[in-house]
């Protein structure tokens, strides 16, 4: 059993002076973990807007076979910074930074996360960061790709001047996810109330957990490739470029020694809120829970050892392509598990089809695809025929972005009511969430048709290929739907921060210890300490007409109250 750190007294005090400031300065020297999700959620946002920009432009570039409107050169700096910041700036600090900031510690029943000026000092840093990256926009450009490869990022004679700050961005944002990392696993060892044992913490929680750290283990691996990488392209001395005596291949380990549980670093935090939207919007106990909890760590230590798939053509020993290949295989066995259970916790559930539900359905569905075309791409003789065409591009992303930021919003949603004290239009809700699904399988189910028949990747143009235009218009097609669905989705937030009806503190019948405290929570979030139950028992909970919320049955002692 643990306990409170004894840090409360200094939470008190920090929370005083920061946590209820008004003003601009309240918000930016705020010490609440609320307040710096909200702002990581705001600027998260905002980079996902520059980044779908970016998407948009590709996707309107390769309407015909000779491009539209775009340079070749202007196109590799377009889909590079696409790249980069939909992982560095985006996915990767999406759930655990934003969502994680806000419900960990309200999860917990703690005022705070351990190191709160870390914390701050960690949305700091994802600042600079994007600062960098903007950077690299007006220094020239970068045309590398989001891997930033050899020799192409340390090639001196380039007039792309904008390398070196797109480096050092995601060398700082590398930091901001150490630190959050960290936070969190500190966090979750000394701060859980008495009676919350390892397996009496929401799902939500081991998946951060497991995410927290691959955070910390790997990220430094990258942080140092990249400072090689900046050493390498302003001294001249050779570390990855050949014509110096370095190796590329050995930069194509190190990135992929880190990229690859960074794969898990976007996806595992994504099946985490999946693990809650789906007992809460089923009105079911979760299914399997201890197998849930322990494939969240299975995959993390999976994450470690299976990079070398990224790299079968690169040369690398036959002997290590099979077991890495194999290896490869085995990480399917945990993301199965949860996809098993929580199909099982579906079955004969009451469910309710409302927006969060729409997104936790809309996961399993693309998940199961980019997860099966996986195989495609583990198994040696097909990852020959299909490597750098768009069928990895598809795969890709209904792994990253179908998966990892479908997840992400349907915690928006599921967390909304509970972060902004509001409740959407659920109407306008599912329409978006519709759009979202349908245009997003229109624009990358068909990049699995292009990939599949030899439409190589990163090409601005295909004047030799015309056949492959119809699939290009209809990528585009479902490019421009999905991207109304997320401009919908923006109003309605908006709105509803604006006139939306005001949120019960239990919505949609969670059970967990956020679902406890008012919408949205005070400032030192529970002004008793709560006592903790199975957060999946939602036998005690009963919808109350007059609220539009639920609450606990009569006779039945809140659990949220006094010990």
């Amino acid at each position: 059993m643990t306990t409170h750190h004894s840090s409360d007294s200094y939470l008190e005090h920090a929370h005083g002076l920061f946590g209820n400031r008004g003003g601009i300065l309240g918000w930016i020297f705020t010490l609440d973990h609320k307040r710096i999700g909200v702002m990581y959620l705001i600027c998260v946002l905002f980079a996902f807007f520059i980044a779908g920009v970016f998407a948009l432009m590709i996707r309107f570039q390769l309407l015909t076979p000779e491009g539209t409107f775009l340079t070749q050169d202007q196109y590799n700096q377009v889909f590079t910074l696409h790249g980069a910041i939909m992982v560095f700036l985006v996915i990767i600090p999406g759930v655990p930074a934003a969502l994680g900031n806000f419900i960990l510690p309200i999860m917990l029943g703690a005022k705070d996360v351990a190191f709160p000026k870390l914390n701050l000092f960690s949305w700091y840093l994802w600042i600079f960061g994007l600062i960098f990256f903007l950077l690299s926009l007006v220094s020239g450009g970068v045309d590398t790709g989001w891997t930033f490869y050899t020799p192409y990022s340390i090639d001196k004679t380039s007039s792309m001047g904008g390398v070196i700050p797109a480096l050092v961005g995601a060398f700082v944002l590398g930091f901001s996810s150490i630190f959050t990392g960290l936070n969190f696993i500190v966090t979750i060892h000394r701060l859980r109330p008495p009676g919350m044992t390892w397996f009496r913490m929401p799902l939500f929680l081991w998946g951060t957990y497991a995410t927290a750290v691959i955070q910390v283990l790997a990220t430094p691996v990258i942080g140092i490739t990249l400072l090689l990488l900046i050493v390498e392209r302003t001294l001249g001395i050779g570390i990855f470029d050949p014509a110096m005596g370095g190796d590329p291949v050995l930069y194509q380990h190190f990135f992929w020694f880190y990229s690859h549980p960074a794969v898990y670093i976007m996806i595992l935090p994504a099946m985490a809120v999946v693990s809650e939207l789906i007992p809460v919007h089923s009105h079911r106990h979760i299914f399997g829970y201890k197998f849930i909890a322990y494939s969240s760590i299975a995959i993390a230590m999976f994450g470690f050892l299976v990079w070398g798939h990224h790299m079968f053509t690169s040369g690398q020993s036959p002997l290590m392509n099979v077991i890495f290949s194999l290896i490869t295989f085995s990480v399917s066995i945990p993301s199965a598990v949860k996809v098993f259970n929580w199909l099982a916790t579906l079955y004969k559930g009451s469910i309710s089809l409302n927006t969060p539900m729409l997104y936790a359905l809309s996961f399993i569905f693309i998940f199961t695809i980019g997860g099966l075309t996986g195989l495609h791409l583990g198994t040696l003789a097909t990852d020959v025929h299909l490597h750098d065409s768009y069928f990895v591009v598809a795969h890709f992303h209904y792994v990253m972005m179908g998966s990892a930021l479908i997840g992400f919003i349907g915690g928006i949603h599921h967390w909304w009511p509970k972060m902004s004290g509001k409740m959407y239009s659920e109407f306008w809700g599912r329409i978006a969430a519709v759009l979202v699904f349908i245009g997003f399988n229109l624009t990358f189910f068909t990049q699995f048709m292009l990939g599949s028949q030899g439409m190589p990747r990163r090409y601005a143009q295909y004047a030799t290929m015309p056949e492959f235009q119809t699939y290009h218009v209809l990528s585009t097609l479902g490019s421009v739907i999905m991207a109304l669905g997320f401009v919908i989705t923006a109003i309605y937030l908006i709105q509803s921060m604006l006139s939306g009806k005001k949120a019960p503190s239990n919505p949609w019948g969670g059970r967990s210890l956020e679902w406890q405290c008012s919408s949205p929570p005070p400032w030192n979030n529970f002004s008793e300490q709560p006592t903790v139950g199975d957060c999946y028992d939602y036998s005690v909970l009963e919808w109350d007409d007059k609220e539009q919320g639920y609450h606990w049955k009569e006779g039945i002692a809140h659990p949220g109250g006094p010990q």
